[in-house]
């Protein structure tokens, strides 16, 4: 998308407490809570403990020194697309490979881009700055201010970590500037005001971030004044998940909008009327955005005005200058149905570019206004598959060539990237770069099907059949989800899979469960909170109708999912294992009773609730993994893999889920990367070894052609 529990020995009889006495017992009886000290001795002697014990079995397997070649071929390949964001007349690409394995953040003009070998200007050595500076410095952003682009706020982290340290950057000179504006490690936000000052959200010291560890002040900062003296400009309440600021520097259209997220969905903002703030009024799910002398809103919620109720999904766009004096007039250009959502919106200097998912597959429009109407026209692009767009107009520059360009990413399950230039009012587009074909596709096929949820739902999947794999009963399958903050699941190529699974005779299912975004904002409230138990139960049907279906059977199914996804494997492994014989549970939540006290989970009780309040842990405490397994449960073999720098989801959750686990007698095992962040892996040698312990667990477990 932002745990610990009772002795093994008590869970039955705690699970028989009321949910106000189980959560004050657990509180001290959890026996694992020395497992959430991150980097304490005895945990990380414990975590290298079960590393070792990982590896030493799915090392053995004898294709796993070819299977981390084989992905590393992949992930080091020279033929990826540099995908690239435009910086005035630069194009910046930040480029990994086997031989710059933390990366080169690099340039080149429109016309190098094009060329098939283009000569780039490498501005930052990360791995010859990692080495100088003996630090494990990851790529975090960079945010650079127009429109010259010289001066850049370059963000940093250690080990892939959320937090990151932010130096200014020179880009000409190609160094960072000695005294110019540097920030200490924290969840920073910043932004710039003008070159000589910042607005700063970031750790100022004691009451300075919010519960969820976000910055809850934003302050203004002069170039050489101390930090400790920067000015309070804003600040967001505590129990906020963080104050942000943006600053739009359109000639003619300066605004600075402040806000307050309240929680993962509901926000107040303010913009900034020389020193006073003005409150814009708006449903507090929605979200508004400016554009030029436009304001753009798009609902979360039902919005009832006088005369007209405009539903939940719609984009609503509307004079901003009127809109500021409360008049509410508003143009539809996007409503909702079943089957459409928006996903994106994009802004070119004239016109708006939607992508809408069309039962899960992208679809591009474009919106012009014209005497004062909007008019629709929608563009020829590649369908079914996942489209993506980014503008490529510069708003700084007073005669901009590429006002009406736009980049757009075109694929699909079975299809490779293509990276396409266009303008709007045409169907033509450029093929800049393309993504190499790294498996035969030959003969593997892609299905769209439903399935019927417990409440009578229907519940969309893809399958994409290997080459001659027909519905037999006997394919080993790998099941996908996720379902969780509004977040869709749409087709993607990936080269990993098909050379590792696929492309190996493994059938691959992606399920699209209530939770996320496939159908809107519905499809999302569907299931959270008290109804988070529905992304659960559309997980098991897609997983018993592949069984009906003679897809597969229980003994060749497995399940996969990171993050709000490992938790969901984590709940369904525990309340259907019948229908399964392996899980892959990655960077997961799982002790859902202290989920929130834990890095920044409490930024995400919009989604999952406040376990501390009875009666909303009345229904977390049903699913919660680590408070729901017990001994003598036949559960499938599980594999959980963290990362120690995640600094996210904390790898608590992990660690202590697979030791109560081994304490009960279930068969799983562990890996965590010392490094590596929320995705895990900090570099493509770090990811590889992952993915190649994630496959060979796969295969181990469901056999079949290697």
């Amino acid at each position: 998308m932002k745990l610990p529990l009772a002795l093994a020995t008590l869970a039955a009889g705690l699970l028989a407490l009321t949910p106000a006495m189980s959560q004050t017992q657990d509180q001290d009886q959890d026996p694992y809570l020395w497992l959430e000290d991150v980097q304490g001795d005895r945990a990380l002697a414990w975590v290298r403990e079960r590393n070792a014990e990982s590896e030493k079995l799915l090392q053995a397997q004898p294709d796993f020194e070819a299977t981390r070649t084989r992905i590393r071929e992949v992930l080091d390949s020279r033929e990826q697309i540099p995908y690239v964001s435009r910086q005035g007349d630069w194009f910046y690409n930040l480029w990994r490979d086997a031989d710059n394995p933390r990366g080169l953040w690099r340039r080149a003009t429109l016309a190098e881009y094009r060329k098939a070998k283009p000569a780039w200007e490498t501005v930052i050595d990360l791995d010859a700055l990692a080495k100088a500076e003996a630090e494990n410095w990851v790529w975090a952003s960079a945010t650079c201010l127009g429109p010259e682009y010289r001066r850049c706020l370059v963000s940093l982290s250690r080990g892939g970590a959320d937090a990151s340290i932010v130096r200014e950057f020179d880009t000409v000179n190609r160094r960072f500037i000695e005294g110019g504006f540097t920030l200490p490690e924290a969840k920073t936000q910043v932004d710039w005001i003008d070159a000589d000052h910042l607005f700063v959200g970031t750790d100022f010291g004691p009451g300075s971030l919010t519960d969820s560890g976000y910055p809850r002040v934003i302050k203004r900062w002069r170039r050489g004044q101390p930090l400790a003296e920067a000015v309070t400009v804003f600040e967001a309440e505590a129990r906020d998940v963080y104050a942000f600021v943006s600053v739009d520097r359109t000639p003619g259209w300066e605004r600075t909008v402040f806000g307050r997220a309240l929680d993962f969905y509901n926000s107040h903002i303010f913009l900034l009327d020389g020193k006073a703030l003005q409150a814009i009024a708006k449903p507090s799910d929605a979200q508004l955005s400016f554009h030029r002398d436009r304001v753009f809103v798009e609902l979360r919620s039902d919005w009832t005005l006088p005369g007209h109720i405009w539903p939940r999904g719609s984009l609503l766009v509307a004079d901003a200058a009127a809109y500021l004096k409360g008049e509410r007039r508003f143009t539809a250009l996007f409503t909702p149905t079943t089957t459409r959502s928006l996903s994106s919106v994009a802004f070119t200097r004239d016109v708006v570019l939607l992508d809408v998912l069309d039962n899960v597959a992208s679809r591009l429009e474009e919106w012009l206004e014209t005497g004062g109407r909007w008019q629709r026209r929608e563009v020829k692009a590649p369908f079914p598959g996942k489209l993506s767009v980014a503008a490529l107009h510069d708003p700084l520059l007073s005669a901009d060539p590429l006002a009406e360009a736009y980049l757009l990413n075109a694929a699909d399950f079975l299809s490779p990237d293509s990276l396409q230039l266009g303008r709007t009012g045409s169907d033509e587009r450029e093929v800049l770069k393309s993504r190499p074909t790294f498996y035969d596709a030959t003969g593997m096929r892609v299905e769209q099907r439903f399935a019927l949820s417990k409440d009578g739902t229907r519940v969309p999947y893809f399958v994409i059949w290997p080459q001659g794999a027909s519905a037999g009963g006997d394919n080993p399958t790998l099941l996908y989800g996720y379902g969780g903050f509004e977040v869709a699941q749409t087709p993607w190529y990936s080269g990993i899979l098909g050379r590792l699974w696929t492309g190996r005779g493994g059938v691959f299912v992606l399920a699209n469960i209530r939770g996320g975004g496939e159908f809107g904002p519905g499809w999302h409230q569907a299931a959270v909170k008290a109804h988070k138990q529905k992304s659960y139960d559309d997980f098991a049907a897609v997983a018993e109708d592949l069984i009906a279906q003679k897809i597969t059977r229980p003994g060749r199914l497995a399940i996969q999912g990171g993050s709000n996804g490992g938790l969901l494997v984590g709940a369904v492994m525990l309340q259907r294992p019948e229908l399964f014989n392996a899980v892959v549970c990655q960077v997961p939540l799982l002790d859902m009773q202290r989920y929130h006290k834990l890095l920044a989970g409490a930024s995400w009780m919009a989604e999952y609730g406040d376990p501390d309040q009875p009666e909303e842990w009345a229904f977390i405490g049903k699913y919660s993994p680590y408070q729901n397994v017990k001994p003598g449960m036949k559960l499938p073999r599980v594999l959980f893999t963290t990362s120690t720098r995640d600094d996210r989801v904390h790898p608590g959750h992990a660690r202590k889920m697979a030791a109560r686990m081994r304490e009960q007698g279930h068969a799983l095992l562990y890996w965590e990367n010392i490094e590596g962040g929320h995705g895990g892996a900090a570099d493509n040698r770090q990811r590889a070894q992952m993915l190649a312990l994630e496959y060979s667990f796969l295969w181990l477990q469901l056999g079949g052609k290697r």
